[in-house]
């Protein structure tokens, strides 16, 4: 008999070990977020999680998040990089303290129009990168993902994806 293929009782003992370690974890949170994972859920998540192909596919979204997360803050780093270039060009082309004054208090009021505008369009690449991860996760059939914008549903989603890499890293019996 192939022992790579787990059996009816190995897949039962899975299930109940990876609902009860779902509930023990969910039972750590904050109320609010409790009464949002109800036993259903939680159940359907551990099913969902029978097959190690979830566990990739969250293992892999979140390593996206990361490389994109560093990304951005890169290009953030580099436009405060230049801002300040720009400070020491135009303090070395003014010649009296007053110029030199005006020139940065000019520039501080467009750098921060620039910064406030950049952080802008990151949040929003940060924003699609999340409906992006809702959306796969969605196809892949993990209960309790959608695509949403709703603040309390994302950070419910965020505690989900938490369980899942926690439980990845557990040793689940076969």
């Amino acid at each position: 008999m192939d022992t790579a293929t787990p059996t009816p009782q190995d897949l039962q003992r899975k299930l109940y070990f990876l609902v009860e370690q779902l509930q023990h974890m969910a039972s750590e949170l904050p109320p609010k977020y409790q009464m949002r994972l109800p036993y259903e859920l939680l159940s359907g998540l551990a099913n969902s999680l029978l097959n190690d192909t979830i566990f990739e596919i969250v293992k892999g979204l979140m390593e996206i998040q990361h490389v994109t997360e560093k990304h951005l803050f890169q290009q953030r780093l580099q436009l405060q990089n230049q801002q300040k270039i720009e400070i020491q060009e135009a303090l070395n082309r003014a010649s009296t303290e007053q110029e030199k004054m005006r020139a940065k208090s000019a520039l501080r009021i467009k750098h921060r129009d620039e910064l406030k505008q950049t952080d802008m369009k990151l949040v929003l690449q940060l924003d699609q990168k999340v409906s992006d991860q809702q959306g796969i996760l969605e196809k892949a059939g993990v209960p309790g993902f959608y695509v949403t914008n709703n603040p309390m549903e994302i950070q419910v989603q965020m505690r989900l994806c938490d369980f899942i890499i926690r439980l990845s890293k557990m040793e689940v019996p076969r």
